[in-house]
């Protein structure tokens, strides 16, 4: 497994924290990085709200890429609630399809950290609308 992936688990759990901000906020339960394709590594956590306004991890490292200046994504990894790791959401594909149109097949996604189990974007988001 190529060491960067290293380096994305440990920025992903540094940022993990699950806490309580109010009646209706929680947050830090799934953190997300995302390597740009210069190389820096960005993180997010996601935000859940009793009225769906919330946000997922990965979507939040997106747009923290995002405000930093950058808009290409060459890996991501989230870990969960149970410490496993898992693929994006519909949104988060989606976003990611939206961003990197004509590219996002190569985006690679950390499937389990554990055996080093990768995927490509493309792979688990065939025959999108976008091609």
């Amino acid at each position: 497994m190529e060491n960067i992936w290293k380096e994305m688990y440990e920025a992903a759990k540094a940022v993990l924290n699950a806490r309580k901000i109010s009646d209706y906020v929680s947050c830090g339960e799934v953190s997300a990085a995302v390597l740009s394709k210069s190389g820096k590594i960005y993180t997010g956590v996601c935000i859940d709200t009793c009225s769906t306004l919330g946000i997922c991890a990965e979507r939040n490292a997106i747009f923290n890429m995002i405000t930093n200046g950058e808009q290409e994504i060459d890996k991501v990894l989230c870990i969960l609630p149970d410490g496993s790791n898992g693929a994006p959401c519909g949104a988060c594909r989606e976003l990611m399809v939206q961003l990197m149109a004509g590219a996002y097949y190569d985006i690679e996604i950390m499937l389990d950290y554990t055996s080093g189990r990768t995927v490509k974007l493309g792979e688990i988001t065939p025959e999108w609308w976008i091609k």
